[in-house]
């Protein structure tokens, strides 16, 4: 006698002759369904384990110094404490800005890139001024190089993500706009927060470690 095998009851009997019609399934996904949110989680990834590597070299140089900072004179706070306050309030647009990428309301979606833009211009202007408020060249010794290339790691994803908020807003004038780039929008956003977040330690680290 044959033996039937048995079908495991997770599984969907499939019918014969038959195919399953996904031409109406956008080809598009949010979240952890985009291949560019990963793309964008491995980055922020990579960028991060650089921020942390310098953090690290940051507290083994002042380790090894009996001086620190060398000059005596630890960056003033003025400018990295606006810069401090604007980017946390860049939150809130791009919090909205996200949420409205995902209903994919055009309008609303626009409007809070234009707040986004205005944010991250902000920062860069106040971001010119920081780099003068270190009180130390980038070539002044260990504890210069160490700051600047924090200040600088941050400076340029900070650059390269208001240019980018900049060409997805232009992207939205777009006719038809395409459901895809509701995506980019959306990791876009998210990548600011990234923006966000790594700045707390490093202001920490740049403006407070070397007063304690």
């Amino acid at each position: 006698m044959k033996r039937r095998e048995s079908t495991p009851a997770s599984m969907p009997p499939v019918r014969r002759g038959t195919a399953l019609d996904v031409s109406a399934l956008p080809s598009y996904g949010f979240s952890h369904r985009s291949l560019m949110w990963w793309g964008n989680a491995g980055m922020m990834a990579i960028e991060g384990v650089a921020f942390g590597f310098m953090i690290v070299i940051y507290f083994y140089l002042r380790s090894l110094s009996k001086t620190w900072p060398d000059a005596g004179v630890p960056p003033d706070l003025l400018y990295g404490n606006i810069n401090l306050a604007i980017i946390l309030l860049s939150a809130i647009p791009n919090y909205l800005a996200g949420k409205a990428a995902i209903n994919q309301d055009r309008q609303q979606v626009r409007l809070w890139l234009y707040a986004c833009s205005f944010f991250g211009a902000a920062l860069c202007f106040v971001r010119w001024y920081e780099f003068g408020a270190l009180n130390v060249r980038w070539d002044d010794g260990v504890y210069g190089s160490v700051i600047w290339i924090l200040l600088g790691l941050h400076t340029f994803n900070l650059v390269t993500d208001f240019a980018d908020t900049l060409v997805l807003t232009a992207v939205t004038y777009a006719q038809p706009l395409e459901g895809k780039r509701f995506v980019d929008i959306a990791e876009n956003c998210g990548y600011w927060y990234f923006v966000i977040l790594t700045w707390l330690p490093i202001y920490v680290v740049i403006y407070w470690v070397a007063r304690f």
